[in-house]
């Protein structure tokens, strides 16, 4: 069990101080220069992928694509909420952070994160439909079911955030104010707590773990079914498509997943790794994303080429 810090109570935080990602200091310009272009790139490359299926009509009337344009805007929301206070770390600006502003970055960190956790959930069972139950999809995965579903996402994800949000600010915090992180996010502002904070790490852990587990297991059992029906599979052209698309978001799925469990899934502990890793979800896979469904998805860039050439789509009867 966790003891509690012997602060006075007195002394209450009115804001932080976000200590960023250690970095050399002939370094720094270099550093903002990266995060700062990978933060436009990301921004561009999933506006690109959401207006394209809004423009497209063969695109906005698929599940997939009505999934990949939620994606893409979720990217650009979770990339806006960290990537900017990365990059401000390596200016002279002050890295202070006021306490209400801290409460909604994990707010909304959590929330766009598990938010995403599902979303990834629901694209794996859309390919599954589609690959393994062809002939029910568009009785099981229609237009108003997937909304329905990406609603579901969005209330799931909320209810997550919110629970992860008001037990990590209803404990005391008296002082030190230095998180020891790029942005605020549990174990980082956990370890400045005035109280005891077992209990907040143990439900951390349980609910991060099933939220996390509960969706990589669907996504592989998933994928296990795929992968055995695209075995079945005569053609190598027919297996290698299949692949291809199933492929790309395997790819996202590790990178964002493997990284969670590392932080989340080690309640208590603190690596000078945490920081490293924590880029990956918070940083690369938005700006994979889009690079991943573009360059691997036949449909997007033909409606990418369509739309950048002043082309209508292409009729179904064609």
């Amino acid at each position: 069990m966790r003891k509690t810090k012997n602060t006075s109570l007195d002394t209450v935080v009115t804001e932080f101080i976000l200590l960023g990602l250690a970095h050399p200091p002939n370094l720094r310009i270099l550093l903002f220069l990266v995060f700062f272009t990978i933060y436009i790139l990301t921004q561009l490359g999933n506006l690109l992928i959401l207006l394209t299926v809004w423009a497209d009509p063969k695109l906005h009337a698929r599940p997939m694509y009505i999934l990949l344009g939620v994606l893409s805007f979720l990217d650009m929301w979770l990339s806006s909420v960290i990537v900017p206070r990365i990059f401000l770390n390596f200016t002279p600006t002050s890295k202070t952070i006021p306490f209400g502003i801290c409460v909604a970055q994990l707010f909304a960190f959590h929330f766009l994160g598990s938010t995403q956790c599902f979303l990834y959930t629901l694209m794996a069972y859309d390919r599954y439909l589609a690959i393994c139950q062809p002939l029910r999809y568009p009785m099981f995965m229609n237009g108003r079911l997937c909304t329905i579903l990406v609603a579901g996402a969005w209330g799931a994800g909320s209810i997550h955030g919110s629970i992860q949000a008001t037990l990590t600010f209803r404990l005391p915090y008296c002082g030190p104010n230095q998180v020891d992180h790029f942005f605020c996010d549990i174990p980082a502002v956990l370890r400045l707590a005035c109280a005891d904070t077992t209990i907040n790490e143990l439900v951390t852990f349980v609910d991060i773990g099933i939220v996390a587990a509960s969706c990589f297991m669907l996504i592989l059992l998933s994928y296990a079914n795929i992968v055995h029906a695209i075995l079945q599979i005569r053609t190598a052209d027919g297996r290698r498509r299949a692949f291809s698309t199933c492929g790309s978001h395997l790819t996202v799925v590790t990178v964002y997943y493997v990284p969670c469990i590392f932080i989340y899934l080690r309640p208590g502990s603190k690596s000078p790794l945490d920081g490293a890793v924590a880029v990956f979800y918070t940083v690369v896979t938005p700006l994979l994303n889009p690079l991943i469904y573009t360059l691997r998805n036949q449909e997007v860039k033909s409606a990418l080429k369509r739309i950048t050439t002043g082309r209508g789509p292409v009729s179904e009867n064609k």
